[in-house]
Order: C-alpha cells, then sequence, then structure tokens
C-alpha cells in the first residue's frame, strides 16, 4: 500500500500553499485530504468557546479526517496520500486531558502515528514576528494563539519517528520551498 503523510503545523504555515504546488507538481503520484476542520467550520458549523461544543466539534473533526482518509485511498490506492492535518491535530484543540481525548474517541496515540508513515510540520510563521492573517475565512486566531497552538501541535506530533521540520522563516517563499524540498525528499524515499 501507497504511504500516507501528514503536513500539519500551527496556523498560518505555508501547509496550504504547500500542499497546492504540490498537488500541481505531481498530480498523478499524490492525492490530497483536504483539512477536516475548515470543511466542517466552512459549512455552517460555528466556533465556540463552550468546553462541551468544542469537544464535540473536535469528534467530528476527528471522525471526518478518518473517513476522508479512506475515501481518498479507496479511491487512489496507488498514490501517495497527503493529508492536510492529520487525526492527532484535534487533541492541541482538546479542552481537557489527553487520556479524555483518547477515550473518547476509542484510539490511542499509537495507534494514530501508526496510521501516518511520517509527518512534515509546518511552524506557523507567527514565530518568526510574521503575520498568520490569510484568505482563509474560519482561520480566526490571533498571532499568539497561532504560537500556543503550534507548540501544542508540536509536543504531540515531534513525538512521531519520523518528524520532519520546517521551522518559521522571515521569508515565506524560503519557508515553502524548503518545506516542498522536504516533501519530495519523504515522497522519494517511498518510491
Amino acid at each position: 500500500m501507497k504511504k500516507r503523510i501528514v503536513l500539519t503545523g500551527g496556523p498560518g504555515g505555508g501547509k496550504t500553499t504547500a500542499i497546492d504546488l504540490l498537488r500541481r507538481e505531481f498530480s498523478k503520484q499524490i492525492v490530497v485530504v483536504p483539512e477536516s476542520a475548515t470543511m466542517l467550520f466552512s459549512g455552517g458549523i460555528e466556533r465556540s468557546n463552550d468546553a462541551d461544543v468544542i469537544k464535540a466539534q473536535q469528534q467530528a473533526i476527528f471522525n471526518l479526517q478518518k473517513h476522508l482518509e479512506q475515501i481518498q485511498r479507496a479511491m487512489h490506492p496507488e498514490r501517495l496520500m497527503l493529508c492536510d492535518r492529520g487525526s492527532l491535530d484535534g487533541l492541541a484543540y482538546w479542552p481537557g486531558e489527553q487520556d479524555e481525548f483518547f477515550n473518547r474517541l476509542n484510539t490511542h496515540l499509537e495507534f494514530e502515528f501508526n496510521q501516518y508513515d511520517a509527518v512534515i510540520f509546518f511552524e506557523t510563521a507567527a514565530k518568526s514576528g510574521q503575520s498568520i492573517h490569510s484568505n482563509n475565512p474560519v482561520r480566526n486566531e490571533s498571532d499568539q494563539q497561532a504560537v500556543l497552538i503550534d507548540d501544542r501541535l508540536q509536543a504531540i506530533w515531534s513525538q512521531h519517528p519520523h518528524f520532519n521540520l520546517v521551522k518559521s522563516s522571515e521569508s515565506f517563499i524560503q519557508k515553502v520551498m524548503f518545506g516542498i524540498h522536504t516533501i519530495q525528499t519523504v515522497i522519494k524515499s517511498y518510491e
């Protein structure tokens, strides 16, 4: 079976830009799993500050992520899968203990890590003092919130045995190019 790679990181990290460029460059070799949270929040579900609502939203995002990955794998079994975020991203947004997240979702850290062959982490631009504001209407985090989310995500995903960090840079183009080079290297290592 072809491999599955997660592209993740804090808001405003350049993941979407990198994925768009990769989709154009490697359209016959890869399939992209779109970001579940963006689909949910742009589909009419409002963000909330209520802990119970956030937990329900993160459960929905987790399940949608899993189903989207299954759909893309069934439709494109021969292609390398790039996931715009992974199943563990919700843990960084979870307003409770890690054990509660895994119990509610009936999974565990090692199982989720085993679903992905590599992780490419795009650090948020806010860590180098750059603005994270984009054209994505569902992104509502401040630069400070983006750094906190990035730190939480990095603490989770850096435990993966094939973790690749694309650090924030003052030059967005250099960062995205480095990210694309990292992705190409990972892709080639699985051919």
